[in-house]
């Protein structure tokens, strides 16, 4: 069994185009010997966001602390804590922080071809 605590002190930034203030911290992963799933921790900071961006796979996002603005497909909503999103694949989406408190969220990927690790914007 493996247990880890989500610490947005440990969160690692993201450095990929477009990114700002987003720091990630992966939970399990392939590393781990993960065989199917990969669970990451995202923190993006009072006006922060992810890239516009896109992959060849689905995730699942869960939303931890705070609010965010998500963008899916040409379609933004506003998501707080405790809200669950689909993003499919090939979507192009973001996640900005328009409030003034830091957002956390989960995102849980397929672990296919490093996408699981090496991914760093959901």
């Amino acid at each position: 069994m493996l247990i880890r605590t989500a610490d947005p002190s440990t969160a690692v930034p993201v450095t990929m185009d477009g990114a700002k203030g987003v720091s990630m911290q992966v939970m399990v992963g392939q590393s781990d010997e993960a065989p199917n799933f990969a669970m990451r921790h995202f923190v993006v900071v009072s006006g922060g966001h992810t890239p516009h961006h896109s992959h060849p796979y689905e995730h699942e996002v869960y939303i931890v602390e705070g609010e965010l603005e998500a963008e899916c497909g040409g379609v933004t909503k506003t998501v707080r804590a405790g809200d669950t999103m689909y993003v499919p694949s090939k979507a192009v989406h973001q996640f900005r922080n328009t409030s003034e408190s830091q957002a956390r969220f989960l995102c849980m990927v397929p672990i296919a071809s490093d996408c699981g690790q090496q991914v760093p914007g959901s």
